[in-house]
């Protein structure tokens, strides 16, 4: 980061052997990691040097990675042992005034810390080596959920000074407090075996039961299940749409802002539904502005504030900060670029970004916007239905100034010409067992504008019309200008039962035997087909008894969508 700061360039090391191997610029690099960001929310940024400063077993080992979300920075062989407190909970009412109930919340803190002190000994561990690193260590995270809940019952906006001297108060006390009840463990049941060596083994130390005991972490499904505010995340909004199994959608109003509506006479359904269709309160005339204050949400706050609560948290917290920085769909890259700088500026030790509807799906959604421009590459993302008014036909790898085009829609249905299928291709083809239907013969051709057809040939037993209607529309989808990934992702991972069945057979239906075959045509292999080469057919499915699921490749691990099975390398 300071190289990005000093337009220099830095080392690349081989990890085995230390010795620099190239040069980057590493300006370059980081305007990669930001266009990326800003298309899609990925990559978010861990700043390493940062998380081994606070390591608290440095004589153990480095830390070389987080868990998935990026709050748990871990050595090799550890896990995860997180809980939150509902922050919602722990305001108090007197005399018509509301407040923190520290009592409260200190006796919840250590009940919490002795309860994740528990879960280390009473769980079970795949690995030796991962009992005795967690064991050994004996990591907590303790942190919050429904601090935004708790911001607005105090009537405290999220993006004021005051509410970040509330995050500072509310986490140094959890922190201070956390640290206290695991020194009072230290002395009933032991300090963690790998103290001698750590930073508390100094004379100015103290015994501590648990290496480290705050984390914040994202308690998404969590704070579901408790009916809070995530994290330490403004609300999503007033009224939103919650996408859940089978795409079926929940329509849901912030309770805390309808008992105030009741309560101050401004409540009405009518007036619930025309927050529901933008979300915020800002264009709603109905309500008064000292309330418009109070109940902000993700989209309301600007960037910077997103960023200094953030960084409010982690001065108080051991291990790191989930959190992520709400962007609307049209920030520019500059915008992720600055968020990004000032949050290495602040002290967070990583930070995750999204940009509103740069993605294929979302779990939440507000309501439509008016006279909203998209642009043509993120067509298949808009939850509502619109009609394009100019569309180019795909070109295959398309130039950023394509990219960042802009075209205007209408209310309406969606129209797409697509371009005609050409005279001459050439292209692949590549077979696949699809359990007892047989062979499946999966054939992807271009022409000089990248993929343009899918065709499919099945055994006697083969579902033939089937295979044949798949490929059929997505090879008019391809010639419509609909981009490859998302087609690849909407038919990979469909299950048949005659492929699950079949131990034989490492594809899961017709369908995601011709995403494979896309995959392996656009980058030579497929990663699956790769990372069970060279071992038996077995190793393909799941080992829990009774389910006979394929085991897919995810992020490091291997998952069985059947039963939850998963094992990681």
């Amino acid at each position: 980061m300071k190289a990005v700061e000093n337009d220099d360039e830095y080392d690349i090391l081989n990890p085995r052997t230390k010795e620099v191997v190239t040069r980057y610029k590493a300006r370059e690099v980081f305007e990669k990691i930001v266009n990326h960001a800003w298309k899609n929310g990925d990559p978010g940024i861990i700043f390493l040097d940062r998380l081994n400063k606070d390591n608290p077993t440095p004589h153990i080992g480095v830390i070389e990675s987080t868990n998935p979300c990026g709050e748990q920075p871990l050595l090799p062989y550890e896990a995860c042992n997180l809980g939150s407190i509902n922050l919602a909970r722990m305001v108090k009412e007197e005399d018509g005034i509301k407040s923190i109930n520290f009592d409260k919340l200190k006796e919840v803190i250590k009940i919490s810390v002795r309860f994740l002190d528990d879960v280390i000994d009473v769980s079970n561990y795949p690995l030796d080596k991962i009992a005795s690193m967690v064991k050994g260590n004996r990591k907590i995270g303790l942190g919050v959920m429904g601090f935004a809940d708790m911001l607005m019952m105090l009537e405290v906006p999220y993006n004021s000074e005051q509410a970040l001297e509330i995050s500072k108060n509310v986490m140094s006390f959890i922190n201070d407090t956390s640290k206290e009840a695991s020194r009072e463990l230290a002395e009933e049941r032991g300090e963690f075996p790998n103290f001698k060596g750590s930073v508390y083994d100094t004379p100015d130390g103290y015994k501590i039961r648990n290496a480290t005991t705050t984390t914040i972490a994202p308690t998404g499904t969590l704070s579901i299940i408790a009916s809070c505010s995530s994290g330490i995340e403004p609300i999503f909004a007033i009224s939103f749409v919650k996408n859940v199994m089978d795409n079926d959608k929940l329509v849901e109003v912030n309770p805390y802002f309808e008992e105030v509506a009741k309560k101050d006479g401004f409540y009405s359904k009518e007036l619930m539904e025309k927050i529901a269709q933008k979300g915020s309160l800002k264009e709603i005339d109905e309500v008064p502005d000292q309330y418009k204050r109070i109940f902000v949400t993700a989209h309301d706050i600007s960037p910077v504030w997103h960023v200094r609560m953030q960084a409010a948290f982690q001065s108080f917290v051991d291990n790191a900060v989930s959190k992520t920085v709400n962007f609307p769909t049209d920030a520019t890259v500059k915008d992720v670029e600055d968020v990004y700088m000032l949050a290495y500026r602040l002290g967070c030790k990583g930070i995750t970004i999204y940009r509103d509807n740069s993605r294929e799906s979302q779990v939440l959604t507000i309501g439509e916007k008016d006279k909203e421009k998209i642009k043509d590459s993120d067509l298949e993302t808009q939850g509502n239905t619109k009609k394009l008014t100019e569309i180019k036909p795909s070109k295959g790898k398309t130039s950023d100034k394509e990219d960042n085009e802009e075209t205007s829609f209408a209310d309406s249905q969606v129209f797409i010409k697509p371009r005609p299928r050409p005279e001459i291709t050439h292209g692949m083809t590549k077979k696949y067992t699809i359990g007892s239907c047989g062979k499946l013969y999966v054939t992807v051709n271009s022409d000089e504008k990248g993929i343009c057809e899918v065709f499919t040939n099945t055994g006697e037993e083969g579902c033939a019309a089937l295979s044949e209607a798949v490929s059929r529309l997505i090879s008019i989808s391809i010639r419509a200008g609909i981009d490859i990934e998302s087609i690849k992702h909407q038919i990979q991972g469909i299950r048949c039962v005659t492929c699950i069945a079949d131990r034989n057979s490492y594809v899961l239906s017709c369908p995601d035997a011709i995403s494979k075959a896309l995959e392996f045509y656009l980058n030579g292999s497929n990663k699956f087909d790769l990372d069970f080469a060279s071992g038996p057919k077995s190793l393909m499915m799941c080992p829990e008894e009774g389910c006979g699921g394929i085991m897919e490749p995810e992020g490091g691990c291997y998952v069985c969508r059947m039963c939850g099975y998963s094992k990681c390398s």
